[in-house]
């Protein structure tokens, strides 16, 4: 969540803690959920870490302080964005990643979406794995009904997985989905 508040200070400027929020409310929250309060908790950490700064001084009616990006906080933004996707919630930092793609200089796109589409097949290549020997498996006796649903699950899985490769090949540095 750090990373997108950075994108979102580096992107709009200083804003207030209300402000991050309705910008999460506005379209970030259809890939990233983010209560008040964890909004709040990695604003606080982010100034803690030198990342971001909060003005000395009240602002607005409702006297909230705006927050705005360091230099610190542009160099790690800048570095989470070129990093490889670690960790289970890849479409998460997928999405989020992209969301932010135009920030970057152009010829910085390509290694960034090269980094999800590389995460995208080890995952969709791993998925298929277990697919395969699942489907060597014999249910056992009086399994058959959990097996078969466990098995749509996880065909769930490969086909948003296949999805989201095709959709993130056919993406262009330029932001345009191509085919």
């Amino acid at each position: 969540m750090q990373q997108v508040i950075l994108g979102l200070l580096l992107t709009h400027g200083p804003l207030t803690l209300y402000a991050v929020k309705q910008l999460f409310s506005q379209g970030i929250s259809l890939f990233y959920s983010a209560s008040f309060g964890s909004i709040q908790r990695s604003l606080r950490q982010l100034v803690d870490n030198g990342l971001v700064v909060a003005a000395d001084k009240p602002e607005g009616a409702r006297g909230s302080k705006p927050y705005a990006i360091t230099d610190a906080g542009r160099a790690a933004f800048h570095a989470w964005m070129a990093s490889p996707i670690d960790g289970s919630d890849a479409e998460t930092i997928a999405l989020s990643k992209t969301f932010f793609l135009g920030v970057l200089d152009e010829g910085d796109r390509g290694p960034v979406l090269e980094t999800i589409r590389t995460r995208l097949e080890r995952d969709l290549g791993e998925l298929e794995q277990v697919a395969a020997a699942l489907d060597a498996m014999t249910p056992p006796e009086g399994a058959a009904s959990l097996f078969a649903f466990q098995r749509a699950t996880l065909d769930y899985g490969i086909r948003a997985h296949t999805l989201a490769r095709d959709w993130f090949a056919a993406l262009g540095d330029d932001g345009t989905v191509r085919g």
